[in-house]
């Protein structure tokens, strides 16, 4: 039995997600599953304002330059970019209600190999959760090393900030980025 994202009977919308963060620079790719409503929202990546990814980069990096106002998106963008690291998703497209990953209904999967040939420098590529890493099968065919990595998702309250951090900083080492 199908079972439809529905809010008060009615089917959940089609969603769209964002654009790939990445540049020329990129030598590390990060896909998340799919934006949550406050980041759909805000046009951000991770835009949750309890979501531990831009802390725990910002931790990771903390010897480099960073921007003067961290709360500017765009600062923060820039200044991951120049770190080597991108954001994704591995849909581009899904049905959901609300945020959870367990509500994503009749996804579409990103391209890819196609993002790959943008990011010359790619290394390596870490999945941010559970549901992104279903599709390690599908990034691991562009013959790069993949990595799980902990959700930085509130939802994922299993595991500290320490925790998840020194998880994360193990991927960075392991792709050449600290």
């Amino acid at each position: 039995m199908k079972i439809d994202p529905q809010i008060n009977g009615v089917a959940a919308p089609r969603l769209l997600g964002l654009a790939p963060l990445v540049s020329d620079n990129t030598r590390l790719l990060i896909l998340g599953s799919f934006p949550g409503v406050a980041s759909l929202v805000a046009q951000q990546y991770y835009g949750h304002p309890q979501n531990h990814f831009w802390p725990i980069l910002t931790a990771i990096f903390a010897s480099s330059p960073r921007p003067h106002c961290i709360s500017s998106y765009t600062k923060r963008s820039k200044w991951l970019l120049e770190q080597g690291v991108g954001v994704w998703d591995v849909y581009a497209s899904c049905e959901r209600a609300g945020s959870l990953d367990s509500a994503i209904r009749n996804a579409q999967v990103n391209d890819f190999a196609s993002l790959a040939r943008r990011c010359p420098k790619l290394v390596a590529i870490a999945h941010n959760g559970g549901e992104s890493y279903k599709h390690a099968k599908h990034t691991s065919e562009l013959g790069l090393p993949v990595y799980k990595l902990p959700s930085t998702s509130p939802a994922n309250a299993s595991w500290s900030f320490d925790r998840k951090l020194a998880a994360w900083r193990e991927v960075m080492a392991a792709a050449g980025l600290v």
